[in-house]
């Protein structure tokens, strides 16, 4: 009986096809998790550029609107109350805002998805802090806020990124006193 279950101990007949099948269920194992890894990396990356794509349109409205003057005219303001405004804008001493401002695109420039810009005029007349201006009296301060909201450019996917930039800006006005 001793040297039936030794010679039963001794015999490797399929020992090759057990330790075959556990180093397929490894190399199983690290193929798949290879693949949900980089299915995990391109969904990563698309949302990257989604939101990028969702920035960049939002600095280009803030940046076009600012590239015309006429959008910061008065007439173009109608008034405000301040429980419409956003929560952050609350505090600003805002009085008019301009939903409609008009772009300055380069030739051949367009949006796909434009982006959604509000300028809001405040009552601020002070000189901006920290920027070495002096009130001489020759200089009148108008102080706004732009506010771009812009969406990824691209049709893909189903859910578009949102991005919103704001901007303050200070519009210097010569005043009579000043000589002009």
């Amino acid at each position: 009986m001793k040297k039936e279950v030794e010679a039963l101990l001794r015999d490797e007949s399929g020992t090759a096809i057990v330790i075959a099948l556990i180093m397929m269920i490894v190399l199983t194992l690290i193929g798949l998790a290879s693949t949900f890894t980089s299915t995990f990396e391109m969904k990563l990356s698309g949302n990257k550029r989604g939101s990028t794509d969702a920035f960049y349109t939002a600095d280009g409205g803030a940046q076009s609107v600012l590239g015309l003057v006429a959008n910061f005219n008065s007439s173009n303001f109608l008034p405000v109350s301040s429980t419409s405004l956003p929560v952050e804008l609350r505090s600003e001493f805002i009085d008019t805002r301009s939903t409609s401002p008009s772009f300055a695109l380069p030739t051949g420039v367009s949006f796909s998805d434009s982006p959604n810009v509000t300028l809001y005029h405040t009552t601020k007349t002070n000189a901006p802090r920290g920027l070495g201006f002096s009130a001489t009296g020759s200089i009148e301060y108008e102080h706004f806020f732009i506010d771009s909201v812009g969406r990824d450019q691209t049709e893909a996917g189903l859910f578009k990124a949102n991005c919103q930039v704001r901007e303050k800006v200070v519009r210097l006005l010569p005043t009579a006193q000043g000589g002009l």
